[in-house]
């Protein structure tokens, strides 16, 4: 289903970010190439090691390598992807996607794709529902990206609402939906 599709995965810093984890997995047991890129804020919930380890790929996070110079160029990895999910999301990055604030890789990354975008929002409940983030949101839809419904349940707050990342097999399930999808239209 996945077989040869070529994945760039973006990681924020949220607690979900653990589950990013299994949903790499999932997509390289499907056959996909996986890349990785991280906020700094994402290296606080999971390593960048665990997710090399997983994707088999170098996992980015800054415009170049410190070490030896070598750039991590945007743009490259933009066209590289058949497919850019952003997971988790959290209400800050998703308001740096809509307003275009372009100061981390990911989201030069993200500026820069011409690959379907995929958004899978997580964060409490109360930020979720704020106008602002609804109409982030709404804005990302207007561009044209997929938005991975939040599902119900315990927060790392603590509270129990909507706001929860969708779980790893739907969403690599949404991205094997998509691709069958497209591949059924163009024949």
């Amino acid at each position: 289903m996945l077989k040869g599709k070529n994945i760039l995965i973006g990681v924020t810093g949220g607690i979900a970010a653990y589950k990013t984890a299994t949903i790499i997995r999932l997509l390289v047991k499907d056959g996909a190439n996986v890349k990785v890129i991280m906020t700094d804020h994402a290296k606080e919930f999971i390593t960048p090691l665990t997710l090399s380890t997983l994707s088999k790929n170098p996992v980015f996070i800054e415009f170049f390598n410190p070490e030896n110079g070598d750039w991590n160029s945007h743009v490259d990895l933009g066209l590289w992807a058949h497919l850019f999910l952003i997971a988790p999301a959290t209400a800050n990055t998703i308001a740096k996607m809509a307003s275009g604030v372009a100061d981390n890789l990911l989201i030069t990354t993200y500026l820069s794709a011409r690959c379907p975008i995929f958004v899978a929002p997580s964060m409490d409940m109360d930020m979720l529902n704020h106008p602002a983030t609804t109409i982030n949101i709404e804005t990302l839809k207007a561009f044209g990206n997929y938005i991975l419904e939040p599902a119900i349940g315990e927060l790392a707050s603590g509270l129990s609402g909507k706001g929860r990342m969708a779980e790893p097999e739907e969403i690599v399930k949404e991205i094997g939906d998509f691709f069958t999808k497209k591949k059924t239209i163009s024949l």
